[in-house]
């Protein structure tokens, strides 16, 4: 559904357009959500504010997420939604059942497919690359799956700029169709990677870029300003709190109050925000667990990113922080 208040961006030199904000599975629908009548306001609110581009994958959950969104995406117009999904993550303890193999992925689509309840994704990602498989095998394997019709554009998550490049030059090398878009984490405290290698790496393959975890896992909306919430993702994540709850991060989020305040927004819309403004970023993926954290999310559309903001944003959060 389009809407007037919702920021539409090209997905890098392709003509497929996002939502600057958009919608991903990860971690709550068919997790932390199970109640069928909860991600269906979640998602159907994200569709009526113009929420175009919807994210999953088939490991978070084990392909529950993939069923539950794609229960509601079966009340809405398939052709204004952009779906995607992605693979590589073990799914059994099958030895083939895992990696970008060409057997992998062509039995991967297709179950994600029958969960999702559609024909085809608009986009499949490789979740991170795969150093067993040769790159060509992986690269013709998603452009067959193009061809069949069952992908309509393929891309790399976590992906480094020489994967990235391998992928590129193997697709000319073999006359066929390289990866579109690259799903990096972004966030005020994790930059590092992104300035150095992503970002200069797509814009000169013409990729997008769709990023995750603005708020790095909920730190930088300050939940865990005062300590660690029963029930939060980091609560319910040993891996994501050793990667996120320092002091020292914590110490900057607070800082990070002063700025959010001044601006008369939340730490989380800004967070969003600064995330959006970054050049070449295609749509921001946001997570929600409750209908008014969506609604608020939705809110950092409205704000302006200025040279001055951005400045003071950089003195709490240098350029190469994070991984």
């Amino acid at each position: 559904m389009f809407s007037k208040d919702m920021q539409y961006r090209a997905m890098g030199r392709s003509g497929l357009k996002l939502s600057a904000i958009s919608l991903g599975g990860w971690t709550t629908y068919g997790a932390s959500v199970k109640a069928e009548d909860t991600v269906r306001a979640i998602i159907r609110h994200a569709f009526e504010q113009g929420v175009n581009f919807f994210d999953i994958s088939d490991i978070y959950e084990k392909g529950e997420a993939e069923k539950a969104m794609g229960k509601v995406f079966a009340e809405l117009p398939r052709h204004e939604l952009v779906i995607s999904t992605k693979c590589y993550w073990p799914m059994s303890d099958d030895v083939n059942d895992k990696g970008l193999s060409r057997k992998h992925i062509f039995e991967s689509i297709d179950k994600s497919l029958r969960r999702i309840g559609t024909d085809y994704v608009d986009i499949y990602f490789c979740h991170r690359p795969d150093p067993e498989t040769p790159i060509e095998e992986t690269v013709q394997a998603m452009s067959d799956l193009v061809r069949m019709g069952k992908v309509l554009y393929w891309g790399t998550s976590e992906h480094t700029g020489d994967t990235m490049r391998a992928a590129h030059q193997s697709a000319r090398e073999w006359l066929t169709h390289p990866p579109r878009v690259e799903q990096p984490q972004l966030n005020l405290l994790a930059r590092k990677r992104f300035h150095a290698d992503v970002q200069p790496t797509t814009a000169e393959l013409g990729m997008g870029m769709v990023t995750w975890s603005p708020l790095a896992s909920g730190l930088l909306s300050g939940k865990y300003d005062e300590g660690l919430p029963e029930g939060s993702r980091l609560w319910r994540s040993e891996n994501l709190r050793n990667a996120y709850l320092t002091e020292d991060a914590r110490e900057r989020v607070k800082r990070f109050k002063k700025v959010a305040d001044e601006l008369g927004v939340t730490r989380a819309q800004l967070a969003i925000a600064w995330c959006m403004a970054q050049a070449g970023v295609s749509s921001v993926i946001t997570g929600a667990t409750r209908l008014e954290q969506l609604k608020a999310n939705l809110e950092a559309l409205k704000i302006k990113i200025t040279d001055e903001v951005s400045k003071k944003l950089d003195e709490i959060f240098p350029r190469d922080l994070g991984k």
